[in-house]
């Protein structure tokens, strides 16, 4: 009956022929990982069967009613994998591209699947989990014969079932064979009954290649050689032997550009072939008992002509490269085959720099290497060996002048011998340095600083401000490093800062192109204290009026009697000073006030500019009172005298003008030009006599008048004004 394998004769063992014992399926573990992801039991349950469930013995078909069904095809499979969710679609999609490959392998697979799963339980669970698994009734009994008539695979001959396709699309011969000796040479699968004949042929032919290889390569005939080694290979792409012979038959001339560097091998090489394509590179090194290369794949499976870096070859080996062109995964023409190459880098990135007769070296060490060794050469011309770390070396003691340095690295191989790469040779210069600076002081001199130090002999001093921070003392350094020297204005050999600043000056020697730092000094200079006033207030007091000196926090100010060595000081901030202002007990008497900015770092040089001072005068005052002469008095008209003191503790040097007023009408004089002026007393007159009467004149104005002093001049601020009971001020 056409189109049925094993759907008939239930009852009759060979009835059930063709039973797959492998999927023969590429890529056959994707499919499975995305069947795991899906959750399905086995890759039928993609198809959702549904209540009339899959038919799997005569062909693969899903019911389409109570009695219809549909064969699985191309199209059904691709409508579902359009339909499903993102955990089922996936497969859906993968068996639609496997039916159109070949569209007897979805049931292929699904068969394989269910009888492995049926094997997997004991025979009496067999029936019941092949209709949970959504077979139609009336193959169920089917299904549970072929799982016991077709062999039963245990996991390493499972493994070897589901990569015999992969191994076949390889051309991997040899693998392909020994995966068809772990599984039952007896299996009952035409399919792999067909691909054991295939195989068997394939190996024959591989062996006549061989042999015709070797004849040809015995008589030194290595066109002949090479092309029968290919045809081995398009046999047997994972042949070692012909792959062995390719390499040999080619590598006497290279082809294949290899450069050692210090961590990697770099490879170039160009595709010459019409259409160019992918290339396969080898890392080929003899083993610890000299024989036959042996081979591993570098980096990525293929690769395009061009430059390729091998960061894996291990050190101290001896290896070599070989790229083969590939076309469609298979060995295309013949190698491309490098020289001979020792894996022994040298250091990297040497770097010397010199100091006062010494030497310093560092490197980058490659990965595996076992250490390094130097030789020194003198300028005299005398060889040495120097001791070394691992990542450099220093030599002390050296005269100066050209010293020379072969840097070799070292390698230990498999076998324990030890290689040696060729060798780095390199030149540093020893030169002249500069006696450190030994000591370095600053001392005021008025608004500036004077700075003196020991040592330097025969060398440039040079004071300046590190951006960062002083270096520590003895530091080596290039000139061209150096901060600009330090720019304060000079005055008779000192500098001056600039007021309000801190700074950290540090001595270097120089000598030509090379410095040596020394040591610091700090250096504040204290912002000077404007607008300093003082104004005198009653009971011997006086207020201090002054501009604050930008961010100083504090100021120190001192008073001082005129005459006398005692004196007191207070400290303000300038908080306290911007919420209250300021107000000192300096007593009646003449006083000298100075205002001075506290220095904010302890331990540095303060630089003070010229100290504000201002001078309080004695606590002044000028008095005045109407002194009336009785009428008729020695036979004369009454008359009105103005009696004018002048009080001031110590003397005073300067007084201000002293001018009385007269204003009618009940309203006061507001100011010396507010009215008629009747007494006009200058301030020498008054400071010469201290207190005088004068008379004023009869009627100034009309009666009754008010009179009023004023205080006139630049000493008038200095002085107080007493005014008499503004009663006693009338003139009736």
């Amino acid at each position: 009956m056409a189109g049925q394998d094993f759907g008939h004769h239930l009852g009759l063992p060979r009835a059930l022929s063709g039973l797959p014992l492998t999927p023969l399926m590429r890529e056959y573990d994707t499919l499975a990982a995305a069947q795991r992801t899906a959750g399905l039991r086995h890759v039928g349950e993609v198809l959702r069967a549904g209540p009339g469930g899959l038919r799997v013995l005569d062909g693969l078909y899903v019911p389409t009613g109570p009695r219809g069904r549909r064969r699985v095809d191309a199209v059904l499979l691709e409508v579902l994998a359009e339909s499903s969710g993102p955990a089922v679609a996936p497969l859906a999609a993968q068996l639609a591209t496997l039916h159109r490959a070949d569209p007897q392998a979805p049931r292929r697979v699904v068969l394989y699947q269910l009888i492995n799963l049926l094997q997997d339980h004991p025979v009496h669970r067999r029936a019941a989990l092949a209709a949970e698994s959504g077979i139609h009734p009336t193959e169920v009994a089917g299904l549970v014969a072929a799982a016991r008539l077709r062999p039963r695979l245990d996991g390493r001959q499972r493994d070897a079932a589901e990569s015999l396709a992969d191994a076949r699309a390889q051309g991997r011969l040899h693998r392909l064979c020994a995966l068809l000796d772990r599984l039952p040479p007896n299996g009952g699968d035409p399919a792999l009954a067909a691909l054991r004949t295939d195989a068997a042929e394939r190996l024959r032919a591989t062996e006549d290649a061989l042999r015709a290889a070797e004849e040809a390569e015995a008589r030194d005939d290595r066109d002949e050689a090479s092309a029968a080694y290919l045809r081995a290979l398009c046999d047997a792409a994972d042949d070692l032997r012909a792959l062995d012979g390719l390499i040999r038959v080619h590598g006497r001339n290279s082809g294949l550009g290899a450069e050692l560097h210090a961590y990697h091998v770099e490879l170039s090489w160009e595709d010459r072939r019409d259409t160019p394509g992918e290339w396969q590179l080898l890392r080929l090194r003899r083993n610890e008992r000299e024989e036959p290369s042996v081979r591993s794949v570098l980096g990525a499976s293929t690769a395009t002509a061009g430059t390729v870096r091998d960061t894996d070859a291990e050190p101290g080996a001896t290896v070599r490269y070989a790229a083969l062109p590939l076309r469609n995964g298979r060995v295309d023409g013949p190698p491309l085959v490098s020289r001979p190459l020792v894996v022994a880098p040298e250091v990297e990135d040497p770097v010397f720099r010199d100091g006062p007769g010494r030497i310093d070296c560092s490197w980058r060490r490659p990965a595996g290497a076992t250490g390094v060794t130097v030789e020194h050469t003198g300028p005299d011309g005398r060889t040495a060996r120097l001791a070394v770390g691992e990542h450099g070396f220093t030599a002390t003691g050296l005269p100066a002048g050209e010293h020379g340095f072969r840097l070799v690295c070292h390698y230990a191989t498999a076998d324990g011998r030890t290689v040696s790469s060729p060798g780095v040779d390199a030149t540093a210069t020893v030169h002249l340095w500069p006696e450190p600076v030994g000591a370095l002081t600053a001392g005021p001199a008025g608004e500036a600083v004077r700075f003196t130090w020991t040592g330097a002999r025969d060398a440039e001093v040079r004071l300046v401000k590190w951006p960062d921070g002083a270096p520590a003392a003895g530091t080596e350094l290039r000139t061209d490093d150096l901060p600009p020297a330090l720019d304060w204005p000079e005055t008779a050999g000192a500098l001056r800062p600039p007021p309000g600043t801190y700074t950290e000056v540090a001595a270097v020697a120089v000598r030509g192109a090379r410095a040596l730092a020394g040591p610091a000094v700090g250096v504040e200079a204290v912002r000077p204290v404007p607008g300093l006033a003082a104004h005198r207030l009653p009971g011997g007091e006086a207020r201090i009026v002054l501009d604050w000196p930008g961010d100083a926090p504090l100021l120190v100010v001192g008073w001082q009697p005129v005459g006398s060595a005692d004196g007191r000081e207070r400290t303000v901030t300038a908080h306290a000073y911007r919420r209250g202002g300021l107000q000192l007990p300096v007593g009646r008497g003449a006083v000298r006030v100075r205002a001075v900015s506290v220095p904010r770092v302890p331990g540095a040089v303060v630089v003070v500019p010229d100290t504000a001072e201002v001078l309080v005068p004695p606590d002044a005052a000028v008095s005045y009172q109407l002194v009336r002469v009785p009428r008729r008095l020695f036979g004369r008209q009454r008359t009105t005298l103005l009696r004018v003191t002048l009080s001031a503790p110590g003397g005073l040097a300067q007084a201000p003008e002293f001018v009385c007023v007269a204003r009618s009408g009940t309203l006061l004089p507001r100011n010396a030009s507010d009215g008629t002026t009747v007494l006009r007393i200058s301030g020498p007159e008054l400071t010469r006599l201290g207190s005088l009467e004068k008379e004023l004149p009869a009627t100034p104005c009309a009666a009754p008048y008010f009179l009023r002093g004023f205080l006139l001049g630049e000493h008038a601020a200095s002085v107080r004004l007493e005014e008499p009971p503004l009663a006693s001020l009338v003139v009736r």
